[in-house]
């Protein structure tokens, strides 16, 4: 599978802006790209006024994310502010090429900035097949919390996106390639530059890490850069059979 990861500045709280401005981005990428990656909130920045943000489910940054994905024939990933039967989310949306729609409701929402107090929790896990990987998809915080992402032997991918501030650059560079070892996967992260709203600075750091942990390519720090590399099913199988790590991992339930 060959991903574009894009990694950039958010005009703060201007879905229209940051829709414009991701298109020129998207222009950029070569045409044999299958995955497109954007940060969480990419329409917005992370922000805590989804009574004034949220677009209802299918409004018009979904609507543009489906219009990139059948004139591109690409897959394209990102966060945004939905309302939903009259709740609030932060909900990853992954729309496939054809046009099919699927979404992954944040899990863990960060009660340090208070994101508890404005969006409804996520319950349900989801993983996502496509071009012959199984992905989970993870939205920032849920990068801390190991049992939610614990590979079952469901998954190839972890793919998150993120705005992870730079006070906290160093657990995003250890819990990420943490995850791929301990999961056997290979991890795709999306994190976001600039300085938001409310002043918090984010480094980025956007980068793909192999199922041995390994960084295969890592975008430069505090810069708008789009990053592209390939990745292998085969790679995560023989991994898997050569060292079969997962099959003494402990059973587990969540409630």
């Amino acid at each position: 599978m060959n991903i574009s990861i894009i990694q950039s500045d958010l005009h703060w709280e201007s879905p229209s802006k940051n829709r414009a401005m991701f298109d020129e981005k998207i222009s950029e990428i070569e045409n044999d790209i299958d995955l497109i990656v954007l940060p969480e909130m990419f329409s917005t920045g992370f922000s805590m006024s989804p009574e004034n943000l949220a677009e209802s489910w299918q409004g018009p940054t979904v609507k543009w994310m489906h219009r990139v994905a059948i004139s591109k024939k690409v897959a394209i990933t990102g966060s945004v502010i939905v309302e939903d039967s009259g709740k609030y989310f932060n909900r990853l949306v992954f729309i496939h090429p054809d046009g099919r729609v699927e979404y992954y409701d944040k899990r863990h929402l960060f009660r340090m900035s208070g994101e508890h107090n404005f969006y409804d929790i996520g319950c349900n896990r989801l993983i996502i097949n496509y071009k012959g990987f199984r992905i989970l998809p993870l939205v920032c915080y849920d990068l801390r919390f190991p049992v939610w992402s614990r590979n079952r032997n469901d998954y190839d991918m972890i793919l998150i996106v993120a705005n992870f501030p730079e006070a906290r650059r160093y657990a995003w560079n250890t819990l990420l390639p943490a995850r791929a070892i301990e999961n056997q996967c290979y991890v795709v992260a999306c994190n976001r530059v600039g300085k938001d709203g409310n002043g918090v600075n984010y480094t980025g750091d956007s980068q793909v890490i192999d199922p041995q942990g390994k960084v295969i390519i890592c975008a430069k720090p505090n810069e708008n850069q789009i990053i592209s590399t390939k990745i292998s099913i085969q790679e995560v199988q023989d991994f898997h059979k050569s060292f079969p790590a997962y099959l003494d991992a402990d059973d587990f339930t969540i409630n």
